[in-house]
């Protein structure tokens, strides 16, 4: 099966969504991929025992008033300078957004609410897990797991820099600009997160904090008080969130979850390692390493005909969602124009 699209899209991340709807406000036609069951990568949002837990990004921020715009339109129920009560001069994962003129929002309904509400009248495919490229013919196209190719006159990759370049390694005769780029993106990296969600006992009092980024562990980078988020919350719940440098030593390690909760307990009280549920998950890619930061999205004109884009949160400076949100824009207006045939 051959399927022929003006631009096609593959990674329903912010940054692919962002791209997408700029595609399609412009006039053009657009397909989304993604290879999870659902939009928004990192702004994830978990239900455990009935609420939201985000066990990704916890919270949005920015300064870019476009930007800042479209969360407020995207998320009308939101606490806006959440994390207002902060503990611990540990450094948070992005330490941007706290400092003068950031703007910082908590969704009511979860993080997910964002990437969703720009997701909303796109034709997006979940499921569909690219295995390959094929940039040999006039239309370059994605080649799908199962053999089927997704063909389209521009082919966007809004993925993770160390996704790109496996789709990029596999591809035969990679043209000369790719090439450059590939070698860029060899001195990137993504950093690995382990996010845990834990839900504890009726009873259970009230963390007098929102965040907390304990200055005195070395396995621990964050803990949220989900419950402080939310509206009538029936019960107390955090998001238990490892730094980097710890998680990557237990990607695959099973017991890491009972090892953070044993952390959070030492760091908060005996309360906080009694969880009555709990949700696991691994990033392996999550964060952006800044020190690999590129100035904006790549546009690629191919010798057989049509383009590759790349965007993502590396692709525009500081990184986190709003970068994401920016490349992803920048890109799609940049395709969506009408000297871009």
């Amino acid at each position: 099966m051959v399927a022929a699209h003006d631009v096609l899209v593959v990674g329903a991340g912010v940054s692919g969504v962002s791209c997408a709807r700029a595609v399609a406000a412009g006039g053009r036609g657009v397909q989304v991929l993604d290879r999870a069951r659902g939009v928004g990568g990192r702004c994830a949002t978990h239900r455990l025992l009935g609420m939201p837990f985000d066990h990704g990004v916890s919270f949005l921020h920015g300064r870019d008033p476009d930007y800042l715009a479209a969360i407020r339109a995207a998320c009308p129920r939101r606490i806006e300078g959440w994390p207002r009560r902060v503990r611990g001069t540990g450094r948070p994962c992005q330490p941007e957004a706290f400092r003068a003129g950031e703007e910082r929002f908590a969704v009511v309904d979860g993080v997910t609410t964002f990437p969703r509400q720009l997701a909303s009248g796109l034709q997006i495919r979940t499921g569909a897990r690219v295995e390959a490229l094929d940039l040999s013919g006039p239309l370059p196209a994605a080649l799908l797991e199962g053999g089927e190719a997704v063909r389209a006159r521009h082919l966007v990759l809004a993925l993770a820099p160390e996704q790109v370049l496996r789709l990029l390694d596999g591809t035969p005769d990679l043209p000369r600009p790719l090439s450059a780029i590939r070698a860029l993106l060899e001195n990137s990296a993504s950093e690995p997160s382990l996010s845990l969600c834990a839900a504890y006992p009726e009873g259970t009092p009230a963390p007098e904090w929102d965040a907390w980024y304990p200055e005195d562990s070395r396995a621990l980078q964050y803990l949220g008080n989900e419950s402080g988020k939310r509206e009538d919350a029936p019960f107390v719940g955090l998001v238990i969130q490892a730094q980097p440098a710890w998680a990557r030593r237990r990607l695959d390690d099973p017991d890491w979850p009972a090892a953070l909760l044993a952390e959070a307990a030492r760091v908060a009280g005996d309360w906080a390692g009694r969880p009555s549920s709990t949700h696991a998950h691994r990033w392996e890619f999550a964060r952006s390493d800044l020190a690999s930061e590129l100035a904006g999205p790549v546009l690629v004109r191919l010798p057989a005909g049509g383009s590759v884009g790349i965007c993502g949160d590396r692709f525009a400076p500081g990184g986190g969602v709003e970068a994401a949100w920016i490349s992803g824009r920048e890109l799609g207006r940049r395709l969506a124009a009408p000297e871009v045939a």
